[in-house]
């Protein structure tokens, strides 16, 4: 029986931070998704293809997506059948996301429709196209998830996550003090330890 991993990066990562899995994960292929753009409408067909390539090869497969790899793995992977998803700093609500990136920004949605793109000063920018895309397609997830969340996480409110794991049915835990982006000695061995913890429920 072949199990694999099915790795979704988040933005600005790769396919390659599969690798660091392959170590705690034994019994598993760890595959990287090497999707490229940082749009939906781009990032979804690539990954709902190596979704489909792995299940050809595969008798069981394991979603591992982290943070905005996890919005576009939901939407990619919606209709198709995984064992489990295992979700590290997830974007599970885009749309509020968004709409709070724009509280922050002082954008309102008018303005937003009228100009299409804004900037902002925290580095992203705003687009009309990308809501829309949002609220167009809303996301089904019937997948068994386990969820992986910093309690000090800017980016994604605790309320999104909470909600969602009520509403799905998913286990939900949280490194207090902890980051967005696990990356220090403490919470990679969190998430390493979490990661077997969870694979073996």
């Amino acid at each position: 029986m072949k199990r694999a991993i099915l790795y979704v990066h988040g933005k600005g990562g790769s396919a390659g931070e599969a690798d660091r899995f392959r170590a705690v994960c034994p019994g598993f292929d760890v595959l990287g998704v090497d999707y490229r753009g940082e749009l939906p409408w781009e990032a979804v067909p690539q990954i709902a293809a190596a979704y489909d390539e792995a299940r050809r090869q595969y008798d069981h497969i394991i979603l591992l997506a982290n943070s905005i790899g996890a919005y576009f793995a939901m939407l990619a992977l919606g209709d198709r059948a995984s064992d489990r998803a295992l979700f590290v700093s997830p974007v599970l609500d885009m749309e509020r996301l968004i709409l709070d990136m724009m509280a922050w920004a002082g954008v309102s949605e008018q303005a937003l429709c009228e100009r299409g793109e804004v900037p902002t000063d925290f580095g992203e920018t705003l687009s009309w196209a990308y809501l829309c895309y949002v609220q167009e397609h809303p996301i089904t997830w019937q997948t068994p998830s386990e969820i992986l969340y910093a309690g000090g996480d800017h980016l994604v409110s605790r309320q999104s996550v909470e909600r969602f794991a009520e509403e799905h049915g998913a286990g939900l835990t949280v490194l207090e003090g902890g980051e967005h982006w696990f990356h220090t000695e403490e919470q990679l061995a969190f998430l390493d330890g979490w990661v077997k913890r969870v694979l073996m429920l």
